[in-house]
């Protein structure tokens, strides 16, 4: 935790931290103000004094689970040269996902889009910030491998940006009901293979 925060900062980044993993694993509905007490060790006084309200803390869990997620990968494609490589770390990123995932309870936009589909539509917007960074950030990556001359002019980076965010969260969702790793490798497989076929030179 942050030392250069205040106290009462400190004490709101201790609630959202110890929360996350609650929302992350039991949902919004099955988290309780009990839950979030006992994890963070704070009375319910405690907690209002920094947040309104349980949603207010779900927002703020889901962002701070959600940023994690996005963190590394971003780490990862900040590490490669080429927009080829930058594709395969995320790539790479997700083949260890599903039993050793970075948050715990699993991928917190898949888990969390699933919940709030219908019954909050705060928590589902927020869902969707982060796909359309996704989203951009692959589209992104293949604009870059176009102008460099790597990617095929013709690519559609939207095109691609969405067939590789939806497939990743697909194979993420199927091997999870399975708890079978295969169903994301094949994702994985096929994404690698679009790489070199659809958009490499």
């Amino acid at each position: 935790m942050d030392t250069s925060l205040s106290k009462a900062e400190r004490t709101r980044q201790l609630i959202i931290e110890r929360s996350a993993p609650l929302f992350n694993q039991k949902g919004y509905a099955g988290t309780s103000m009990q839950d979030i007490m006992a994890a963070s060790g704070l009375t319910k006084g405690g907690i209002y004094g920094h947040f309104e309200s349980k949603e207010e803390i779900a927002l703020a869990a889901f962002e701070h689970s959600a940023g994690i997620i996005t963190r590394m990968i971003g780490e990862r494609v900040a590490a490669k040269e080429t927009a080829s490589d930058k594709l395969k770390a995320i790539l790479q990123f997700y083949k260890t996902y599903l039993f050793s995932p970075p948050v715990q309870g699993g991928c917190p936009v898949l888990n969390t889009s699933v919940e709030a589909d219908d019954t909050n539509p705060l928590l589902r917007a927020s869902v969707v910030k982060v796909l359309n960074r996704l989203h951009k950030a692959v589209a992104n990556i293949v604009l870059q491998g176009i102008a460099n001359g790597e990617f095929r002019p013709e690519a559609d980076a939207h095109r691609f940006s969405v067939l590789f965010v939806s497939m990743i969260e697909g194979g993420i969702m199927v091997s999870k009901a399975y708890g079978d790793n295969k169903y994301l490798n094949t994702v994985i497989s096929q994404l690698e293979h679009m790489l070199q076929s659809e958009l490499q030179i």
